[in-house]
C-alpha cells in the first residue's frame, strides 16, 4: 500500500536535527515520507488526523496534532528506544467517512506489520475509524476509554464525538468483546446508562475510585486491544486545551500513569488520544501535558516484559482455588518476573479459537484474596457472562 495517498507530511518532518539537543526526542525518531518503502524496526507509529467535524462545540481540534509535537520532540530520549516512526497527518477528507477510511487502511496497514499506531485527534469518534481496522482482521477486540462520561448517542448511526460508541457497539459484524471506561464522573452520566452498561457486563471504573487507588486501573488497560484517552478527562486547571474540560478530573500524573499503564500492556495495539483544542489553550499547558503522557506511553511499551501467558503456563505460578457449592475452580497465575495476576475463566467447547484471546483477564492481587475467602471477584462473573 503506498500510504502517501493518505498522509501528509507534519510541520516538523523537514526541520533540521542540528536545532534540537542531540539527546532530543526529536533525534531518536524517524520521519516517514509516505512514498518511502516501509522502513524495518520500527515499533510504534505517530498519525496525526486533523477531523473535527463531529466535535461539536469543540471545533478546532483538528489542529492539535501539531501542537503536540511541538512539545513533544523537545523532550529528552527514553533510555531504551521504542522504535518512533512519525507519519505526519491525515487531512480531513471530503466527508467523516472518508477519514474514517484513511484511518482505517493506514491503521490496518500498521497493525499487520506489528507497528502500534499512536493517533492525535482530531475528535475521539476517529476511535470508530480505528476500531474498525480490526474488522478486516477477524480479531475480537476490547476497547477502553479515559473519559469523564460515556459517548453513547441516541441511535446506532451517531457520528457525533459524543456518540460514537453506539457505532462501535452496534456494528455488524460485531467485533467488540469487552468495554470498559475509566474515570467517568457520575454526575456526567446518565444513570439508565451505568444500569445498561452492567446489564452488558461491561466495566465502569468512577474518577474517585481510580484517583483513591490509581493501580486500580492498570487490569482493564492490561486486558486492552485499543485505548482512546478524551483529555475532557483531565481536570481544567492542569489541561484547559478541552472545551469540554471541567473542574474535576484526573491530576497531570495521573494521567500519564494510566499512559505509561497502557503502554506496557502486550495485549494493546492501538492508542489514541483525542479532543485536544489549541484554541483553548494559548500558553501550551495542555499541549505540554499530553507531550509528556505520550512520553509516559513510550517509555511504557519501551519495558513491555511480554509476560502475558500464552501458549505454556509453566513458567507462571498457578493458584487453584475450589469454591464450595460451585460446579468450578477459580484458577490464577502469577507471572514470577513482574508479579502481575491473571485469571483463568473457563469457556464453552467449541469456542476456544473465537476467545482464546480473552479467557484469560488480568487481575490484582486483591482479587485473588477475594476469591481466598470464597468471594467471586466481579471481573472474573462478567467475563464469564460474555464468554457463554
Amino acid at each position: 500500500m503506498d500510504l502517501s495517498v493518505f498522509l501528509r507530511p507534519s510541520s516538523w518532518h523537514d526541520l533540521d536535527p542540528k536545532e534540537f539537543h542531540p539527546q532530543s526526542l526529536f533525534r531518536g525518531t524517524l520521519f516517514y515520507q509516505g512514498d518511502q518503502p516501509w522502513p524495518e524496526g520500527m515499533k510504534v507509529a505517530l498519525l496525526g488526523v486533523k477531523e473535527d467535524r463531529n466535535a461539536g462545540v469543540n471545533k478546532g481540534c483538528a489542529d492539535g496534532p501539531d501542537r503536540i509535537r511541538g512539545y513533544l520532540y523537545k523532550l529528552f530520549r527514553l533510555d531504551t528506544p521504542a522504535g518512533l516512526v512519525d507519519l505526519g497527518n491525515i487531512e480531513a477528507g471530503e466527508s467523516f467517512e472518508d477519514t474514517c477510511y484513511a484511518v482505517n487502511q493506514t491503521c490496518q496497514f500498521l497493525l499487520k506489520r506489528n507497528v502500534v499506531p499512536v493517533i492525535l485527534g482530531g475528535s475521539q469518534d476517529l476511535t470508530y475509524a480505528n476500531y474498525l481496522a480490526y474488522e478486516k482482521m477477524e480479531q475480537t477486540v476490547n476497547l477502553v476509554t479515559i473519559d469523564p462520561s460515556l459517548d453513547f448517542g441516541t441511535s446506532a448511526d451517531d457520528t457525533r464525538s459524543t456518540g460514537y460508541l453506539n457505532r462501535i457497539v452496534l456494528h455488524k459484524p460485531n467485533y467488540l468483546f469487552n468495554y470498559s471506561n475509566v474515570g467517568h464522573q457520575r454526575y456526567l452520566t446518565d444513570p439508565d446508562l451505568v444500569d445498561l452498561m452492567g446489564r452488558m457486563f461491561f466495566d465502569l471504573l468512577r474518577l474517585g475510585e481510580v484517583q483513591s487507588q490509581v493501580g486500580l486501573s492498570e487490569p482493564a488497560l492490561r486486558n486492552a486491544d485499543i485505548v482512546s484517552l478524551d483529555v475532557s478527562a483531565i481536570r481544567m486547571s492542569e489541561s484547559p486545551g478541552c472545551a469540554q474540560a471541567g473542574p474535576n478530573g484526573f491530576y497531570g500524573e495521573e494521567a500519564a500513569q494510566l499512559c505509561r499503564y497502557a503502554g506496557m500492556s502486550d495485549k494493546l495495539t492501538s492508542f489514541g488520544i483525542y479532543e485536544y483544542n489549541p484554541s483553548f489553550d494559548p500558553n501550551g499547558q495542555s499541549a505540554h501535558l499530553i507531550a509528556q503522557m505520550l512520553w509516559c506511553f513510550l517509555e511504557g511499551f519501551a519495558s513491555r516484559k511480554q509476560d502475558y501467558p500464552v501458549g505454556d503456563y509453566n513458567d507462571y505460578q498457578r493458584y487453584i482455588i475450589p469454591l464450595h457449592g460451585e460446579s468450578h475452580e477459580l484458577v490464577f497465575y502469577k507471572s514470577p518476573r513482574t508479579d502481575r495476576w491473571w485469571m483463568d475463566v473457563p469457556y464453552p467447547a467449541g469456542m476456544v479459537n473465537k476467545f482464546e484471546r480473552h479467557h484469560l483477564v488480568p487481575c490484582t492481587y486483591e482479587e485473588y484474596l477475594q476469591a481466598t475467602r470464597e468471594e467471586m471477584p466481579d471481573r472474573w462473573w462478567k467475563t464469564y457472562q460474555k464468554l457463554v
